[in-house]
């Protein structure tokens, strides 16, 4: 038994650490996973260089709740750079629970599909709050609002823009994050969520990305120049260490130039707003 599934990637509008409240938008970097199924005992990950924990888990997982007992093999490539903040976890698990779905021959609501890869991610230490919101951004595309707490989705809004992505060449894990540090920031979290549930993204992300900038240490430099450059919103990604722009096609050249001096790697990309899917076509 063998499946596959192609899922999209994610940026932040709202980290959800301090209040437990999310936000975050698909953006067009894919994941593909392949589940490969047989009689073996034991599920084994593929994936050189990653730890597969996180994917095995996915997979045993979603056999779970079939009942069913088989062993195998999962492999995933993407696009997304590890531990950058642009969600390769959530989409690594999106991917895994799909191409298992595809591989039995059964289907399930996306959002429920993607609350299993948060339980298998929070199993794994991969996530503090779940990450519930950038699963579903990665898996039903468009801007997402949840409650990380009570595992809600709370709205989705189709959003049009290019999208800019700045990816320092070091890396830091979620797992890692200040905790303490990111509560103090609460009440102004609180604010960028009443803007992201306006709809009013672009400042909700902006808000976002000074004040977890000054709670985990990292530089606002990048926003300032994306806003410098016009962009319709600006802010760290997660938990860093990448930065994610909203930015208008007549202005994506300026603050492409201006991230490039900073070093590191400038991705050029655009909200993804179309849901995940499955099969040997993706």
């Amino acid at each position: 038994m063998r499946g596959f599934a192609s899922v999209m990637g994610a940026a932040t509008i709202l980290n959800a650490v301090a209040t437990w409240k999310g936000s975050a938008f698909g953006i067009c970097l894919k994941t593909t996973a392949e589940v490969e199924l047989d009689r073996s005992s034991g599920v084994r990950g593929d994936i050189p260089g990653i730890d597969a924990t996180l994917v095995v888990r996915c997979v045993e997982l979603v056999l779970a709740k079939f009942g069913l007992e088989c062993g195998g093999v999962v492999r995933t490539w993407s696009e997304i750079p590890v531990a950058s903040g642009l969600k390769s976890s959530s989409t690594a698990a999106n991917a895994t629970v799909l191409a298992t779905l595809d591989a039995i021959g059964e289907e399930m609501d996306l959002v429920e599909a993607a609350k299993i890869g948060v339980d298998a991610a929070r199993e794994a230490g991969v996530t503090i709050t779940g990450a519930l919101d950038d699963a579903l951004a990665s898996m039903l595309g468009g801007a997402v609002v949840t409650d990380n707490r009570n595992m809600k989705l709370l709205k989705r809004d189709r959003l049009e823009s290019d999208v800019l992505l700045l990816v320092p060449e070091k890396r830091l894990f979620s797992k890692d994050t200040d905790i303490r540090r990111s509560r103090l920031i609460a009440p102004l979290a609180e604010v960028a969520y009443d803007l992201a549930m306006k709809g009013d993204y672009g400042r909700a992300m902006t808000l976002n990305g000074f004040i977890y900038c000054g709670a985990l240490g990292l530089s606002p430099e990048p926003l300032l120049l994306a806003l410098e450059a016009g962009a319709l919103g600006a802010s760290l990604s997660g938990t860093g260490p990448s930065y994610a722009a909203l930015v208008g096609a007549d202005n994506i050249k300026v603050l492409e130039s201006r991230w490039s001096d900073l070093g590191g790697r400038v991705i050029k990309t655009k909200v993804n707003n179309n849901p995940a899917s499955t099969g040997r076509g993706v």
